[in-house]
């Protein structure tokens, strides 16, 4: 090796230590597709929230902005990684609804159980969406696999909590 090589590769591991890590374009598509379905899941929450009706209303009304409120700060939480990865976030709402994963919510009023219903659906949907890119990531980038564990834990908690509210022994 040169000494004019050496330097060069000086040079760059120089630049590698100021830019950080980088992500690989998989673990950036993986963490885009976890943010729309974080995205979607929030303003879906919303929607739901807004138009529930019947039995059990205020319970199921309160809950739902808990889970939006989660949707919308673990987005936020994977879009600061994806900077952070020095990846570009796109939460742009034609982005969102081109790419989801989860299914359309109906429009109008809906009744406690149907909104249970479609919730718990939509929140297995954004689950499995984590899952399905988890190991990649993990492979990559353990610490982002760690943000996506917590997220993964707290959505299943939300789905069997509010389905929970459809269920009888």
């Amino acid at each position: 090796m040169t000494s004019d090589t050496v330097s060069r590769t000086a040079r760059l591991s120089e630049q590698d230590a100021a830019v950080g890590f980088t992500a690989s374009r998989q673990l950036a598509e993986s963490l885009q597709a976890v943010l729309v379905d974080l995205v979607e899941l929030h303003l879906q929450g919303k929607q739901a929230h807004w138009n529930l009706v019947g039995h059990n209303f205020r319970d199921l009304h309160k809950q739902l902005d808990h889970i939006v409120d989660y949707a919308r700060d673990a987005g936020d939480t994977i879009a600061e990684r994806m900077r952070s990865l020095h990846a570009v976030p796109d939460g742009r709402s034609d982005t969102v609804v081109a790419t989801t994963t989860l299914p359309a919510f109906p429009e109008g009023e809906l009744s406690v159980a149907a909104v249970v219903d479609l919730v718990t659906t939509r929140l297995h949907a954004a689950t499995a969406t984590l899952r399905r890119v988890h190991d990649g990531v993990d492979a990559e980038d353990p610490s982002t696999a760690d943000l996506l564990h917590g997220i993964i834990d707290k959505l299943e908690q939300y789905a069997w909590m509010v389905s929970s509210e459809n269920r009888e022994v």
